[in-house]
């Protein structure tokens, strides 16, 4: 590609970028969830608020903004998030396609997000595994979609509260202005009740200690 056909993609990409912001300029309408369980009454509220207000700034984190990563919406009960990147002289490889890095780290943040808009602070939410396989080289403006069924939600939250750990997988394509898969990432969250994991390390340890008393 020559320098001006460079040039003009960038723009070109750059224009697509600003409509974006125009169309979902407080994050919303990433879609309808086609979730009958989908309940914007089970979001925990402040948490949504503050995630909200981060992801608005996730574009000025010094990575997202050296690879022009940007949230574009965010449904309403915050099931669904979507994301951007545009190919950049900031984010392109040797070969003039995405960097895998920028690939995955479009990636990385978003159904941490998910759950812990609708788990809270009383639940831990980490990442705790990937895995990225590259399809093809990844040219112009990609997406992603990060979904998490309202159903699935209420399943975590059930499980953590008798559950020592719960690591569910979930994955993601990253799609070209085409619809076709430039790279595939699989995640293992980490999701944990804070209080549930207290009571039972309590109860090992009063159990532990009844032992030792009765051996002597």
């Amino acid at each position: 590609m020559t320098d001006a056909a460079t040039t003009a993609a960038d723009e070109a990409d750059t224009a697509a970028d600003d409509a974006a912001d125009v169309a979902h300029p407080h994050l919303e309408n990433a879609g309808s969830d086609g979730d009958p369980d989908a309940d914007r009454d089970a979001l925990r509220l402040p948490v949504a608020r503050r995630l909200r207000w981060l992801m608005r700034l996730m574009r000025f984190y010094p990575p997202y903004l050296g690879a022009s990563v940007r949230a574009t919406a965010v449904n309403e009960t915050f099931t669904t998030i979507d994301v951007a990147m545009p190919l950049r002289l900031t984010n392109r490889n040797f070969f003039g396609t995405h960097f895998g890095g920028s690939l995955y780290a479009m990636c990385d943040p978003w159904f941490v997000f998910i759950l812990y808009a609708h788990l809270g602070d009383d639940h831990v939410v980490w990442d705790r595994a990937a895995r990225i396989v590259f399809q093809r080289p990844g040219r112009g403006r990609v997406t992603a979609r990060f979904h998490v069924p309202a159903r699935e939600i209420a399943r975590l939250r059930a499980a953590a509260a008798v559950e020592r750990k719960v690591e569910p997988v979930y994955t993601v394509d990253v799609v070209d202005a085409k619809g076709a898969v430039v790279a595939q990432i699989e995640k293992t969250l980490y999701v944990r009740h804070k209080e549930a994991h207290r009571r039972r390390r309590a109860s090992r340890t009063n159990g532990q200690s009844s032992g030792d008393d009765a051996s002597r």
